[in-house]
């Protein structure tokens, strides 16, 4: 294998998972015991410190249909909502005209934020089922991997080209990396949200490791590969979204100005150390103790007769469940919103899923897999938590 970001080959094993199933194939009955497993590990490159997984599913496997919809969590929207207006505000209000593109765009949440300000849109969205949706919504969608090609199709330039979630699962990182250069007017703003490493390793968020997600990216890493496509960030900052995700503001290559609000989080990130080898050895280590204190809830839970369900059925849920090996020895149901979900299993531990207004009875505890959105999950639910059902988070993210 050679580096994802810059081609070394000069890699190191860091982080172990196992033999996993694809996280995102939520299983029929007839599929369950049939779906196949594939090695989990993150490696370090010890040129570029880019964390990146050793072993590639197949993007036509993982994003050519899944269930993933991205409107049905409301803070999710809100915090498009909030990113939509202040890259408008910031660098576009005065336009008269503004364009977006949006890589990756699933049901079209993100696009129809920015269609309220004015943006004439365009999606790219690899789920066929996924692009249908927006499509049937009235947000205008190209169902198609995004690389340099498709832009070259598209033959246009945009404002603003948005990457919310969608830029450590690329396969072809460096020809859709390109394809941001080609299609972003010169001051246009290219804003890519991403998952931060450093974060998921303070949360202990390793549920957020798995085979949709082939880069772990720093500040620093991501700068390298920008770098390698005339692109440079200019200013960032953390969200609280997801556990902590970093919202990143690009343009071409000395077009605009570091911001000292960037430079602050660089030192901040090279101060800590999260760029070197022994901060992924570490984060391994603590996984493996965090796994034992799980299970030992778990045991304790269903030895006092308590019975467990899974609040929510997130793709990063089965991360955990197949690594800790909890299936319905300990948790009965995973109780989720998405209708696409209906009478599915969970992959690897095969758990049922059962929607949520449809449930029949309530659980003691609720073991909450979908902990990135724990604040309105506890609001959603303070009448359950008066009724005494208590919900327990085995990542329990920190306040940014």
């Amino acid at each position: 294998m050679i580096c994802r970001v810059c081609d070394s080959t000069d890699l190191t094993l860091a982080i172990d998972l196992g033999s996993q199933p694809w996280c995102n194939h939520f299983l029929t009955r007839d599929e369950i015991g049939k779906e196949p497993f594939y090695p989990l590990r993150v490696v370090y490159c010890n040129h570029c410190a880019a964390a990146q997984l050793d072993y590639t599913v197949k993007k036509e496997i993982m994003f050519g249909d899944h269930t993933y919809l991205s409107g049905i969590t409301k803070s999710l929207s809100e915090h498009f909502r909030v990113v939509a207006e202040q890259v408008d505000s910031t660098f576009f209000k005065e336009n008269k005209s503004k364009s977006v593109l949006d890589i990756g765009s699933n049901d079209g949440t993100q696009l129809r934020h920015f269609r309220q300000l004015g943006y004439d849109i365009l999606g790219v969205e690899s789920s066929a089922t996924t692009a249908k949706i927006a499509n049937e919504a009235g947000v205008n969608t190209l169902n198609d991997f995004f690389n340099l090609d498709v832009v070259k199709n598209i033959n246009r330039k945009f404002d603003v080209i948005n990457a919310a979630g969608v830029f450590f699962h690329l396969e072809e990182l460096h020809s859709v990396t390109e394809g941001v250069r080609e299609a972003l007017k010169s001051e246009g703003v290219f804003v890519v949200q991403f998952l931060y490493m450093k974060r998921i390793i303070e949360n202990m968020a390793f549920d957020q490791i798995y085979h949709e997600h082939l880069l772990y990216y720093n500040l620093q890493t991501i700068e390298a590969l920008l770098n390698r496509h005339g692109l440079s960030m200019f200013d960032a900052y953390l969200s609280p979204i997801h556990g902590g995700s970093m919202i990143g503001y690009v343009g071409h290559k000395g077009k605009r100005l570091r911001t000292e609000r960037l430079r602050a989080l660089t030192k901040t990130e090279s101060d800590s150390g999260c760029n070197q080898f022994r901060a992924y050895a570490d984060f391994g280590e603590r996984i493996k103790q965090m796994k034992d204190e799980n299970i030992s809830f778990l045991q304790k839970a269903k030895q006092a007769g308590k019975t467990i369900f899974g609040m929510g059925a997130p793709v990063k849920g089965n991360t955990l469940l197949n690594y800790f090996g909890i299936g319905t020895q300990y948790i009965d149901v995973l109780v989720e919103k998405n209708e696409l979900r209906r009478n599915l299993f969970s992959p690897g531990k095969h758990i049922p899923i059962v929607i949520e207004k449809e449930l029949q009875k309530l659980p003691d505890i609720y073991y909450v897999l979908a902990w990135n959105f724990k604040k309105e999950i506890l609001a959603n639910n303070q009448a359950l938590i008066d009724k005494g059902v208590e919900f327990y988070f085995p990542v329990n993210p920190s306040e940014i």
